[in-house]
C-alpha cells in the first residue's frame, strides 16, 4: 500500500491550499484512491492507494506547483480499513511521515520511504521533476493541451502559431522524454508495492 503525506510550503506566508489540493487530486485519481485524501493536520493533507500509477500522478500534481512537499510511504497498514485517512495506522504511515519531513529538505519536494528499491524509485522520480521544473510556461501550456487529448494541430490552432512552433515546445519542453519516463516510473512504484503498475495491467 502507498500512503501519501503531503505538507503544504512556506504556509506561514502564502494562504491554505489544502482544499484545492484535495480538489486537484480527487480529479486526477479520486476513484483509484483506497483511501479520500483530507486535511490531516495543519496544512497536510493524506491519502492511501494500491495503485502506484495513481501515487505518479499525485506526486506530479502537486509537485508542478512548487508548494508542496511530498513524501510517499510503501509498506502495509492495518485492517480493517478505516473509513477515513486519519484513523489509519501501520508501516505505511509512519514510512509516510518519514518521506515527508525528508521531502521538505529536498530540492525536488519528493522523498519516497519504503524498502531497498524505494531509494532507486526516489531517484528515478526525482529526475523527472527536476526536468518538469526547467518546463517553461509555453510548455507548460502546450503540456496541458496535449494532454486534454488535442493533437499537435489542434494545438496550433488553438494558440495560433504553426505546427512547426508547436513541434518545437514539445521538444523543448520534452514532453517525449516524460511520455516514456511515465510507464517506467509507474511499473518501479509497482514493483515496491508488489504489484502491477496501470500499464503492465493494461
Amino acid at each position: 500500500m502507498f500512503v501519501v503525506t503531503t505538507d503544504q510550503r512556506d504556509s506561514r506566508t502564502t494562504r491554505d491550499l489544502v482544499p484545492d489540493a484535495v480538489d486537484a487530486v480527487t480529479a486526477a485519481v479520486g476513484p483509484r484512491l483506497t483511501l479520500a485524501p483530507e486535511r490531516t493536520a495543519g496544512d497536510e493533507v493524506q491519502l492511501a492507494t494500491e495503485d502506484p500509477a495513481a501515487v505518479l500522478e499525485v506526486v506530479l500534481t502537486l509537485t508542478r506547483t512548487g508548494r508542496w512537499s511530498v513524501g510517499v510511504g510503501v509498506g502495509d497498514i492495518e485492517r480493517p480499513l478505516p473509513d477515513s485517512v486519519r484513523a489509519g495506522r501501520g508501516e505505511a504511515f509512519v514510512r509516510a511521515r518519514d518521506a515527508v519531513e525528508r521531502a521538505k529538505r529536498a530540492v525536488t519536494r519528493l522523498a519516497i520511504t519504503g524498502d531497498e528499491e524505494a531509494r532507486d524509485a526516489e531517484a528515478l522520480i526525482r529526475l523527472l521533476i527536476e526536468l518538469r521544473d526547467r518546463r517553461s510556461p509555453e510548455g507548460w501550456e502546450i503540456y496541458d493541451l496535449l494532454s486534454s487529448g488535442l493533437t499537435q494541430r489542434d494545438a496550433a490552432a488553438r494558440l495560433g502559431i504553426t505546427e512547426s512552433a508547436v513541434s518545437l515546445r514539445v521538444k523543448a519542453a520534452a514532453l517525449r522524454a516524460e511520455e516514456a519516463a511515465v510507464p517506467a516510473l509507474e511499473r518501479a512504484l509497482g514493483r515496491l508495492s508488489g504489484g502491477e503498475s496501470a500499464s503492465e495491467a493494461a
